[in-house]
């Protein structure tokens, strides 16, 4: 590797948030997207930041790019010089966050209230012991609505229909595993597409949609159909009651990495065929991007979630976002 020159380690503030955004995103489309300019223009701010830190920042791993480990290493300081210097520009005084009471609404489906609502709370009152949050059930309306009509101040979720304007943030992808009853009869037999499709299935949808990429998936690959027996609004209105059916519910990791499977007479294993993942993310709107407690709001989430995830799938595990 060449030796980098004293010209080469000139860089501004803006070059940091560049390289913030980027290893945030590990996509390069998704980082020019959210600091709104072109995928060419943040592809050169990631050759100049190639060349000045003398490290590739972002590598290619399979179909996607993830944050190399020197990447990985300085983030939270490159996080922390740009939060203090927005801070500067932004605040005309100190943020006292003892003395406020905000009350958040945040949007999140069941799974994101499961795995870490509560977690949110706590870390929100540390530092602001007056705030609540009410979470706000996934509905007809668009995100993008509810977020540009202040009818909630943050969305966090999988929804693929956002206005452009609307600014967002990764927090992590998750994938689908099947969970069943413990001894369920597909064990003996063998997980093959056919197989799977031979008992009935649980899809959970919102808007009552039985299909999904699973049944795709099934369709263009092999030819056969899952029969969908029932449609339940939440990944959690099944659980309790899957030990005492041959069902099979598909179900996100993050769901059932908490579960004490043993304990509640449960199993789970992945599908035979790879399934793409989902990311998730935090949205808000451009016009309180720069609120300093709107801004401790999300910084906080983004911590807590990655806290938990380091906690339940172990730091460096493929589906973790960094921040």
């Amino acid at each position: 590797m060449a030796k980098r020159t004293d010209s080469h380690r000139r860089y501004d503030l803006d070059l940091l948030r560049y390289l913030q955004v980027l290893v945030e995103e590990e996509s390069v489309s998704q980082a020019a997207r959210r600091l709104k300019v072109s995928d060419a223009a943040m592809s050169r701010h990631l050759a100049t930041l190639r060349t000045v830190f003398g490290d590739p920042i972002l590598v290619l791993s399979g179909r996607r790019m993830v944050a190399t480990i020197f990447a990985n290493r300085i983030r939270d300081r490159v996080q922390s010089i740009v939060r203090d210097a927005d801070a500067l520009v932004n605040d005309s005084e100190t943020l006292n966050l003892r003395h406020l009471s905000p009350r958040f609404t945040i949007r999140a489906n069941d799974l994101i209230v499961g795995a870490f609502g509560h977690a949110i709370l706590m870390a929100l009152k540390q530092d602001c012991p007056e705030c609540s949050i009410v979470f706000s059930p996934e509905t007809e309306e668009p995100a993008s609505e509810a977020l540009r009509n202040s009818r909630i101040d943050l969305y966090v979720g999988a929804t693929d229909d956002l206005r452009p304007e609307i600014m967002r943030q990764t927090l992590f992808l998750t994938s689908f595993r099947a969970m069943v009853r413990e001894g369920h009869p597909i064990f003996a037999r063998g997980i093959t597409p056919q197989t799977l499709v031979d008992y009935d299935h649980i899809s959970v949808s919102r808007k009552g949609r039985p299909y999904g990429p699973i049944d795709a998936i099934l369709k263009e690959r092999y030819g056969l159909t899952r029969p969908i027996a029932m449609v339940v609004p939440t990944y959690h209105s099944m659980i309790e009651t899957m030990r005492e059916t041959d069902m099979i519910l598909p179900l996100p990791d993050i769901v059932i990495d908490r579960l004490p499977l043993s304990q509640i007479q449960l199993e789970a294993f992945d599908f035979p065929f790879e399934l793409p993942p989902v990311t998730s993310f935090q949205a808000w709107h451009p016009r309180v991007d720069t609120d300093g407690v709107h801004r401790w709001l999300r910084d906080t989430v983004f911590q807590v979630i990655r806290r938990e995830l380091v906690r339940f799938r172990g730091e460096g595990g493929p589906t973790l976002k960094s921040p």
